[in-house]
C-alpha cells in the first residue's frame, strides 16, 4: 500500500459536507497516514485543534487567511500559546497557517493582510513553528515581506503561479504544495512549471473540500483523492508512484514533524 499525506485541508470545518468517520476510513483505505488540517480563521482554527485532537491520524495548523485579515487575530495567539507551552506533553499543532496575501480577491483591504500576515510569521518565529502560505496574484509584496525575516521555514500551499517565482521559492528553501488543480490544468506553461518542482520539494495536498482531481472532478473533495494527485505527478515526472509517495511524505514529516 502506498504511504501518502494529505497536507493540507479543510475536512475538520463545521461546514464540512461529508461525514468525517467515513471520509478517514476511506482515506486510510487508499494509504493516508496523516492529514492536516489547516486554519483559516479563529473558529476555524479552534475546529482544527478539536478534530486533530478526535482523530489520531490528523492533525493542525492554526491561522488567519488573508481573506479574513480584516477581522483580527482573534483567539489564534491564545490557541498557539495554549498547544505549545511547556505543560502540554503531546500537541497535535505542527504549524501556522495559511497566512500570506491574496489581492486576486477583495475580501480584506492590502494593509489589513499585510498587518496580519506579518504578526503570524512573528508568532511562527517566537514558536518555531513552519508556516503554510496563501498567496495569489501578490508575489512581489509577499517577498518583500519574507525577506524581511530569517529562518522561515514553509509550504506554498496550492502553488498555481510561474516558474520564476518557483524558482524563487526554492532558492529561500521552501516547499511547494500541489493539489487537484495540476491534474485538470491545460495550460502547457503551468505543466511545465509543475514538472520543474524537484520531487525533493514536493508536497502532496488536497485542499479538501475545493479543487477535486480527475477522475473525481464534481465530488465534494476529500483526502483519499490525494491519491489521484499522486498518479498525476509520478505520470508527469515519470517516476513510480511508490516512489513519488514515499518522498513527497517524507517532505512533509521534515517540513511539519
Amino acid at each position: 500500500m502506498l504511504y501518502l499525506i494529505d497536507s493540507h485541508c479543510h475536512i475538520h470545518e463545521s461546514s464540512y459536507p461529508l461525514d468525517p468517520v467515513d471520509v478517514i476510513r476511506r482515506a486510510k483505505e487508499v494509504g493516508v497516514k496523516k492529514i492536516i488540517c489547516v486554519g483559516t480563521d479563529d473558529k476555524s482554527s479552534t475546529e482544527a485543534i478539536k478534530f486533530s485532537t478526535e482523530h489520531d491520524n490528523a492533525w493542525a495548523i492554526v491561522g488567519v487567511h488573508p481573506h479574513e485579515a480584516k477581522h483580527g487575530l482573534g483567539r489564534v495567539p491564545d490557541l498557539i500559546a495554549q498547544n505549545t507551552n511547556s505543560n502540554v506533553e503531546v500537541t497535535k499543532l505542527i504549524g501556522i497557517g495559511e497566512i500570506g496575501l491574496d489581492y486576486f480577491y477583495n475580501h480584506s483591504s492590502r494593509d489589513n493582510q499585510v498587518e496580519i500576515f506579518n504578526r503570524q510569521i512573528e508568532l511562527a518565529i517566537k514558536h518555531d513553528l513552519p508556516i503554510s502560505f496563501h498567496v495569489r496574484e501578490a508575489f512581489e509584496d509577499f517577498w518583500s515581506i519574507f525577506d524581511n525575516f530569517h529562518g522561515l521555514r514553509g509550504v506554498l500551499h496550492s502553488y498555481t503561479d510561474s516558474t520564476k517565482n518557483l524558482e524563487r521559492a526554492l532558492e529561500r528553501g521552501l516547499y511547494i504544495g500541489v493539489n487537484g488543480i495540476a491534474t485538470f490544468n491545460k495550460n502547457q506553461e503551468q505543466e511545465a512549471m509543475y514538472r520543474a518542482i524537484p520531487i525533493e520539494r514536493l508536497l502532496l495536498e488536497t485542499d479538501s473540500p475545493f479543487l477535486t482531481p480527475v477522475p473525481n472532478r464534481g465530488k465534494v473533495n476529500e483526502p483519499a483523492f490525494v491519491a489521484d494527485v499522486a498518479r498525476y505527478l509520478s505520470n508527469l515526472y515519470d517516476q513510480p508512484i511508490e516512489k513519488l509517495t514515499e518522498i513527497t511524505s517524507q517532505n512533509t514529516q521534515k517540513l511539519f514533524f
